[in-house]
């Protein structure tokens, strides 16, 4: 059975701390200067002769007693200690306030040896936290607080002062390289053998063994030297030590019978006394050096642990071991804040070899064998604490990252957008890809891509994945697009779990008094009722100033306990990552239990959710959950607004998503890094991957370095809100815009026939056609037009394909450059990789390394129907606008509520310019149709809805998922793309 362990102040100084299972007490350690007036005086060297004891004794190699060996050792002290003072100050200078802390765990609670350690720390600036375990304390329960403290972020050494029992293979190699000062790892240990020790700490005591003798006039090399006693890897680290300084060492034990014999002739004898024993005095012939090392370590004998003699905790190697150790623990805490500090990449590319004619995608994605994510965050400056590992191959990324490199400038940051895209995609994300594996890979330049994570909706519906594709994709592609790490999960429960309580509170509401409502939301828990944090804040914001639940009056618990929402102007939606057309309109509460209070209501698709738009848009837990408690979720009978901080969910919300708002780390198939994180569709929400995984990405590839995210759709929908929306909230400027093309595109902007997936091109997209090129070009110079109003340079991706001739791809390159492009390349990275794309690599750098002007298109002020008109007069090119009478009412009371200087994400279609899908190129004459608007006040945007724009996709004839299966035996999955 473990003991507690009581708190002794009558035993501490002000340099130490007892820890107990009740908890840490850590005190102040003093700072005293260090003089030859205050150094203690340590009678360490007597000389041996046939008539001494040599207990314990240390003489000069010479024939004749050095004089005024004590000083000697005393200067030792001092100089390490002097030296741990400097570099601790130094340490300071950068990080005011920082006392690294020295862990001494022990069995029993002896204090002479901590006696020792607390005046060296406290002559340096450390602190000191002993740590008494019960003398007969088991492995599991040494080791469960080597974890603790290995884990404890004031800990900076850990020193084991157990008997040598205790010290098994586990115990040692539980503490954490960098924090074990005394070296008895074996990774330590092993440092010390192959001499290299740059990374580790040697043993204290064998580096005060090695001090004591090099301070003697004799030089070591070729001197014989005996281990007498010593074991495990304090006699490995002294016996390798004294090797590399040219001694030769013999080992021996106390019952070896030839002992006299072997150490009659040696020059130097180290001991470890065990059951009192010494050595003779006739053994050692005069001039010997005999160094005893009880002083520096605990011995079996429990007897001897408390009543080792005073004099002996002040001398031998005890005090210069202990400044040693000290001197351990301030660079174990300088190596620290050097790992804090950025690192250069290390990136090791993994080789891709291209075939031809170019496999499926999930057969390129597996031929591939992904790096273990520790070695790729490893390789881009990640530190393991960083990294909370989903398997071998995607890990989350903590945001204490920010933190760690907030004084890091900022790297290049790409926007990949689009033109106005077909039924069959341009591949954005693959040119994503396949830029960034060029930067990377080939050009040797640190990049990192943002993209969005996938629904599952269009992955099972039409569309497919989005890991990109061919030789440009993020590995494993099954995982990408399939659960990931469960964000889009976490959002689903977390805007399902609102919807029920808005329900269940109108319910409750419907069917209680105030009396009832007021009892059960404040309930009274053995004999003691009490506001919840978040109801207390519902409190102020009536404006009751009451923190004591019977002191309410009657109006006052009225208004406390009822929302009074309104059914007919709920605006919350339930949401599923599934394309299910039937959930566009439905009714609940049609069970017998719920008394007659159905209502119609809809789902939305999940990525659709405020949730997910709050998710990409927010810099931390706090602004998170701010946000989420910002949420409207309807009005009161009498016009308010309803939050989810109303509904006294935030909370909740905030621990389903506390997970969620890590990036995920992943990487492509050239082994270059990747963050997926979020995943807002860009045609109802804003559609852009996360502002974190950005701002995090951004710090990592370092100033030099290069930052690619994807925006959803053409550059009027996800562009548009990129830098409306997200650069407003973000605060973030980008370098260059990436606007993808392809032929094919361009041919039908130009008056092509209708293409559908699944189905065979029609002839013009497969022969030369000029003029088509010609004439869809419009729409690509629009595009271009639209991203100079945000002075923002534009380099063309030209996404090739085998069915492009030459003559097409020349002919929109000119054009580009005639709009205004700074730059229009070709790219082949879908069928050869990074290597297809180095030239758009290269325009990328060159332009991003220009000076823009970026600007917002509107400003906050503007009124409501002001910032909508820009938007479709600049952007879309439309007439004007028109608002339906419902539009125009939600406008009254959104600028009723405050509401009326948020940006604008505007829910239309992706197809075309316009709000015509069918409508190609570049239509004009149009006056755009605003049905309905509404407000995510937690996401912080106004969105309006135009034309038929629905919030739930549905699915088509033949779904993806026909193809979709996993093979029982080897569960593989087949027909995923």
């Amino acid at each position: 059975m473990r003991l507690s362990v009581a708190f002794r102040h009558a035993h501490l100084s002000h340099a130490s701390v007892r820890r107990s299972r009740a908890g840490v007490k850590v005190l102040n350690s003093e700072n005293r200067r260090i003089s030859d007036n205050s150094a203690v005086s340590y009678p360490w060297v007597r000389e041996a002769s046939s008539t001494s004891g040599t207990s314990e004794t240390v003489t000069s190699f010479k024939s004749h007693p050095r004089k005024n060996d004590g000083p000697l050792y005393q200067s030792a002290v001092c100089d390490i200690v002097q030296r741990s003072r400097e570099e601790l100050k130094a340490i300071r200078e950068t990080n005011p306030g920082l006392k690294p802390t020295l862990a001494i765990i022990q069995a029993g609670e002896d204090d002479c040896l901590l006696e020792v350690n607390k005046k060296m720390a406290g002559k340096i600036g450390l602190n000191v936290m002993q740590i008494c375990l019960p003398r007969q304390c088991t492995e599991e329960e040494v080791i469960e607080e080597i974890l603790r403290l290995n884990e404890d972020s004031r800990v900076y050494g850990i020193f084991l002062h157990l008997p040598q029992s205790f010290l098994s293979k586990s115990v040692r190699n539980a503490i954490k390289p960098q924090k074990d000062v005394d070296g008895v790892s074996d990774l330590n240990v092993g440092r010390v053998v192959l001499g290299d020790q740059r990374d580790g700490f040697a043993s204290p005591v064998a580096g005060a063994v090695l001090e004591m003798l090099a301070r003697h006039d004799a030089p070591l090399i070729g001197k014989m030297a005996v281990l007498v006693g010593v074991e495990g890897p304090l006699k490995a680290t002294l016996q390798f030590l004294l090797q590399n300084n040219g001694m030769m060492v013999q080992t021996c034990q106390w019952s070896s019978k030839h002992m006299q014999k072997q150490i009659m002739d040696l020059d130097v004898v180290i001991l470890l006394e065990t059951d009192h024993k010494g050595l003779p005095p006739t053994w050692l012939r005069p001039g010997v050096a005999v160094i005893n090392l009880g002083s520096a370590l605990m011995e079996e004998h429990p007897d001897s642990w408390e009543h080792r003699a005073e004099a002996e905790s002040g001398a031998g190697v005890g005090p210069l071991s202990a400044a040693l150790r000290m001197q351990h623990v301030v660079r174990s805490n300088r190596r620290w804040i050097q790992e804090q500090q950025y690192q250069p990449w290390r990136l090791r590319p993994l080789k891709l070899q291209p075939l031809s004619p170019v496999p499926s995608d999930i057969e390129i994605s597996r031929a591939q064998t992904p790096k273990p994510i520790s070695q790729l965050a490893q390789e881009v400056g990640l530190l393991p604490e960083e990294l909370e590992a989903y398997g071998n191959t995607k890990a989350k990324v903590h945001l204490s990252l920010l933190n760690r490199l907030q004084h890091q400038p900022n790297g290049k940051y790409v926007l990949v957008a689009g033109i106005t895209p077909t039924p069959l995609g341009e591949g954005k994300s693959t040119v994503t890809i396949g830029l960034v594996q060029a930067l990377s890979a080939h050009l040797k330049l640190n990049s990192f891509a943002c993209l969005r994570q996938p629904s599952q909706g269009p992955t099972f519906g039409v569309k497919g994945g989005a890991a990109g594709g061919g030789y440009a994709q993020v590995i494993p592609m099954e995982e990408f697009n399939l659960h990931l790490t469960g964000d889009i999960h976490a959002i689903t429960a977390a805007n399902n779990l609102v919807a029920a309580a808005i329900d269940a509170r109108i319910l409750h509401e419907a069917t209680q008094s105030d009396k009832a409502l007021y009892s059960r939301l404040v309930p009274s828990v053995n004999g003691v009722r009490c506001f919840s944090p978040i109801q207390m804040a519902r409190l102020q914001r009536l404006g009751i100033n009451k923190s004591d639940p019977s002191d309410l009056t009657p109006e006052e618990v009225r208004a406390f306990v009822r929302l009074d929402l309104d059914p007919e102007k709920v605006t919350w939606q339930r949401v599923i990552d599934t394309n299910d057309r039937f959930l566009r309109k439905i009714t609940v509460g049609q069970a017998n239990t719920e008394k007659g209070h159905a209502r119609q209501t809809q789902f939305d698709i999940a990525v659709a959710s405020e949730i997910m738009a709050i998710l990409a848009l927010t810099d931390g837990l706090a602004d998170m959950r701010a946000r989420l408690g910002r949420m409207v979720v309807g009005s009161s009978r009498n016009g308010q607004p309803i939050t989810a901080d109303d509904l006294g969910v935030t909370g909740a919300l905030a621990v389903l998503m506390k997970d969620a708002i890590k990036p995920t780390l992943m990487q492509t198939l050239e082994g270059t890094p990747v963050f997926v994180h979020a995943g807002p569709f860009a045609n109802i929400a804003h559609g852009n991957s996360s502002v974190l995984a950005d701002k995090l990405a951004l710090k990592l590839v370092g100033e030099e370095g290069f930052v690619v995210t994807e925006a959803g759709f053409g550059a009027d929908i996800g562009m548009e809100k990129f830098f409306n929306i997200k650069c407003r909230t973000s605060g973030l400027k980008p370098d260059v815009v990436v606007l993808v093309a392809t032929v094919r595109a361009l041919k039908m902007h130009g008056g092509g026939p209708n293409v559908t997936a699944g189905v065979p091109l029609p002839k013009e997209y497969i022969n030369e056609n000029l003029q088509l090129v010609t004439d869809g070009c419009s729409n690509l110079k629009k595009h271009i037009q639209i991203a100079h109003l945000f002075g923002v340079p534009v380099v063309v991706a030209l996404n090739a394909f085998k069915t492009d001739t030459q003559a097409e791809i020349d002919l929109v390159c000119r054009i580009a450059e005639a709009s205004g492009a700074s730059a229009a390349v070709q790219c082949h990275h879908w069928s050869r990789g990074g290597r297809g794309s180095v030239e758009l690599a290269q325009a990328v750098k060159e332009v991003a390394s220009q000076k823009n002007h970026f600007q917002f298109l509107y400003n906050l002020q503007d009124s409501i129907v002001e910032k909508i008109r820009t938007i479709a007069q600049k952007v879309y090119g439309a007439d004007d606008i028109e608002l339906s009478p419902e539009a125009q009412a939600k406008i009254d009371y959104y600028n009723q509520q405050g509401f009326g200087a948020l940006p604008i994400c505007m829910a239309k279609t992706h197809l075309s310019l316009s709000h015509m899908p069918e409508k190609k190129g570049v239509p004009t004459g149009f006056i755009l149709p605003i049905r309905d608007i509404r407000a995510s006040i937690g996401a912080g945007f106004i969105y309006p809805l135009v034309g038929t724009m629905s919030t739930m996709p549905g699915l088509p004839t033949r779904p993806c998922f026909y193809d979709i299966d996993l093979d029982p035996v080897t569960e593989e999955i087949k027909g995923l793309f």
